[in-house]
Order: structure tokens, then sequence, then C-alpha cells
């Protein structure tokens, strides 16, 4: 089969369409570094279109009927949005679900401290990542501190001009004989992940007075520098302190509060237009909010459908979809059946009837082919940058461990609904069989019966802190999604 640039099929009303998409979406990726700020933004996009809280609906005792559009947000890091159909629910969804996490780096629960004249966050790094690709860039602190009275203060360091930024040291190059020659999973380990976050020490006149404000000390300092004769001395652990003392002027932190701090390391910097005829992306985290976004775009953007329409974006998927907010839990199940209720639908078999009756797209990226790594491709079943969106008859590793397989009959159903809307697509495997593998949230949902593939689109660097996608995938998904909301149906 032969493969094609879905470049080369657009007219100038497409490419004015796909441009301003791309640019929304770039947005989204700005505003949307940690699944905390995702649901935020996601809120603030469907609210204006119309949609409500499933929580204020319950309470108020309001019924839902064809056309409505409500939503359901769990610890502000998962949603699910349903537009109501003509059908009853029991008779399936369309359902589009993808992931809102990204790799990165955590600070622990004990982070800060002090060594060779620099104040550090120690860090965790979060799902699969090259180690050795997040040091010497500029990063950003994006992320929550709960006090213990229960007051959020939120955290965006970094993204701004006027921010600073932090970094992770790497050894010089003269002095590298020896790391050269480890493998490139131990050239930087991952208690070497460590964020410098300051080198100024804090410095404390000896005869200043206690107990005095700050305005009254700094009146002070020349008088104190005069008898001192200039002599300061520096407290214990002076950089550490020194950043402690800013944390607590600047954001009303303590060194404890971290103990109760969700903080994500990301790479500082916007999301940039790609190559010098812009067609590509470059970013951080697109893995896998390329595919949450154009299907909350196509959510948006679908009027009618038969079916209730669904859109689950979900937090954890880097570390195996587990906890509460992960695809694992019951709350996307636990909204399906509020949802089904206020219809005046539900039963526990109409609940287990509408799941198992559902049609769904698991969201996620797929390798894209790299030519400066050819041999770890099979360039007949590899995704291409440009070649439009991917469907992935199964995932896993090696011997499809771990995967969902589609049927053939969905596929071929999958065919028909974008042949008729004229969507461009490709399909694809991961790479060569025996070299390695991934998964999706897709075999979680087919646990409940229903057809479920994998589709996305094809990113470049997958993982790592900036990856690369074609604005005419982007484009081609968000269409892709469309049909399916408006035609699937088995």
């Amino acid at each position: 089969m032969e493969k094609k640039n879905v470049w080369e099929t657009y007219d100038a009303k497409h490419l004015k369409k796909l441009e301003s998409l791309n640019q929304e979406y770039r947005n989204f990726l700005d505003n949307g570094k940690t699944e905390r700020e995702c649901i935020g933004t996601i809120v603030n996009i469907i609210e204006k279109e119309g949609y409500r809280e499933l929580e204020g609906i319950i309470k108020s005792g309001e019924e839902l009927s064809t056309g409505d559009k409500v939503y359901s947000v769990w610890m502000n890091k998962s949603i699910a949005m349903f537009r109501i159909g003509e059908r009853p629910m029991a008779e399936g969804m369309n359902i589009l679900g993808a992931h809102i996490d990204s790799p990165r780096l955590d600070v622990k629960q004990n982070p800060l401290y002090e060594d060779g004249g620099f104040a550090y966050f120690d860090t965790h790094y979060y799902g699969g990542v090259k180690k050795y690709q997040w040091v010497t860039i500029p990063l950003a602190i994006h992320g929550v501190v709960v006090k213990k009275d229960g007051t959020t203060i939120e955290l965006n360091i970094g993204e701004n001009e006027e921010d600073p930024v932090f970094f992770i040291s790497d050894l010089l190059i003269h002095l590298s004989q020896e790391q050269l020659e480890k493998k490139a999973a131990k050239v930087i380990e991952g208690e070497a992940l460590d964020l410098i976050i300051g080198n100024k020490p804090l410095v404390i006149d000896k005869k200043a007075e206690k107990g005095k404000d700050k305005e009254h000390n700094k009146e002070k300092d020349k008088e104190n520098d005069k008898e001192n004769n200039g002599e300061k001395e520096q407290a214990k652990d002076a950089v550490k302190k020194g950043i402690l003392e800013i944390l607590k002027d600047s954001y009303g932190i303590e060194e404890e509060d971290f103990i109760s701090a969700e903080l994500e390391i990301v790479p500082a910097g916007k999301a940039r237009e790609a190559g010098f005829d812009r067609s590509m992306i470059l970013s951080y985290g697109q893995d896998d909010r390329v595919c949450a976004f154009t299907s909350m775009r196509a959510m948006l953007d679908v009027k009618e459908s038969d079916r209730t329409a669904c859109c689950i974006l979900v937090d954890k998927e880097e570390i195996g979809s587990v906890g509460a907010t992960g695809m694992r839990s019951r709350f996307f199940e636990n909204a399906v059946a509020e949802v089904m209720e206020l219809c005046r639908e539900y039963s526990e078999l109409n609940l287990r009837r509408c799941l198992a009756h559902s049609c769904m797209l698991s969201s996620d990226v797929s390798s894209a082919f790299d030519p400066s790594f050819a041999a770890s491709f099979d360039k007949k079943n590899v995704a291409y940058l440009g070649g439009g969106m991917v469907f992935n008859k199964f995932t896993g590793s090696r011997g499809k461990s771990g995967s969902n397989d589609a049927n053939a009959e969905y596929l071929a159903h999958l065919r028909k609904v974008m042949a008729d809307k004229k969507v461009n697509f490709q399909t694809a495997e991961l790479g060569k069989v025996d070299l390695g593998g991934g998964g999706t949230i897709a075999y979680i949902l087919a646990l409940y019966g229903m057809n479920v593939i994998d589709s996305g689109v094809a990113v470049l660097n997958m993982h790592a802190p900036w990856e690369a996608t074609s604005k005419a995938d982007v484009y081609e998904a968000y269409r892709g999604y469309m049909a399916f909301v408006e035609e699937a149906s088995m």
C-alpha cells in the first residue's frame, strides 16, 4: 500500500482551518503543562461552549435530554464530557479517550538541600524518560502547594520572560572519559536529576538586632557595615536558607509545606512552529495532549449525533493508568451511571449494556518514522509525519503482550466512516517486533466488551523534553475524531 503526504490534498480553505486549529493547539500546550493546568484550561473552554458541571445538575434534580452537554471533573486531574444523543444510552456511546499526563520530573516530599554552594530540589522522574535528555536545558516549576489549613498555592515559575529558570547540571566534556564509556541508561542516574535552584547565600549582619522588621534592618545595613568593618557571617546551609526566605516572602511557603505539594519540573518555553515551512510543532507534552486537544475540540464542534458522545481525558497513563485519577479507577464508570440516571435510564443492566455496546477510539500518539534511526522501524508498518491520523490495530510489546487487538470488523467499519468523510489516515505499529513496545488505555476500556482501537498522531522524539508533530496530522486527527463521533455505530 502506498503512503501519501496529506499536505498535497489540501486546498486554501483546508489550509486556513488547519492553521487556525494549530494556533489554538499551541495555546493549549502553553497553558496546560500539567494535568491540573490541562483540566483548568479545558473547563474554561468547554463552559464557554455550553457544557455544565454534572455535580450541579445532580444537586438541582434536573433531568437531561437530547443535546444537553455536561462534564465531570475528578480530583482536578481527569475529566469526562458527555453530549446526550437521540438514541438511548443503553445502545452505546461513541467515546474518545486520551491522557493528559506526560513524562516529567516530580519534586520529592523532602526535596530541599544544599551541597557545594548550590541549593537543590531532589526529584523523581515520572514515566519513561531518557534521563540524559533532561540535563543542561532550561526548566520550569509548575504545580500546587497545599498548606495545613487547606490553602492552595499555585506555582508557575519559568515560563514568563522575567521569570528565573532552573536546570540540572552535567559533567564537562573535558572530564567525561569515564562517563562516556557508560551505557546511555547510566550516563545520568535517576538520583543525579536534582534541580539547581540557587547559589546565593543568606548573609547575616553580626550586630543586626533580632526582631526588627526588614525595612529597619535595611536602614541599619550601612551603620552595621561600618561598625563591623564590613564583617558579615553566613548562616549554616546559607544558600538553602536564602531559598527558604524567598519561598516564604514570595509565596508563603514553609519547608514543611513540601510534604503536601505536587510540583512538576517541565521544560521551560512555549510551543513553537518548526521548519522553514512552519509545517511542524515542537513542544513539550504532545504525548498525549495532541490527542486530548483534538478529541476535546472535535466534541465541541460536533453539532448532532445519534449516539451519546463522550470524551474522557485521564491522568496516570504514563505509569500504568493506576490511582484514583487513572483509567483503571471507577471514575468513568461512575460518571456514566450518573448521566444515565439523569436521563432516566439507569439500572445496573443498562449501564453494562451501554458500556458493552459503545465504540471507542483510544487516542494516543504513535511513533513516527525517523530516517536517522531507520533500523528501528518497519517502513511498511510505521507512521509518517504528514501521513494523516494513525490507527494502531494493536500495541503491546514483542508478542503483543499487554495489547488491545481490535477486531477486523470494527476496523472495517472505521475505514468506511473515514472514507465517507474523506479523512486521511494511515496504519502503523510502534516499531520492529522485538525492539520493545508500549501500551495505552485501550485494553482497560476493552474489559467492558466494547469495540476499541488505538488511534492518534505520529510523534517524533516521543517522551523527549521536546516532541515534534505535523500540523497536517493534528488537523486530520481532529477531522477523524469528528467523523467518528458523528458516524460510528456498531
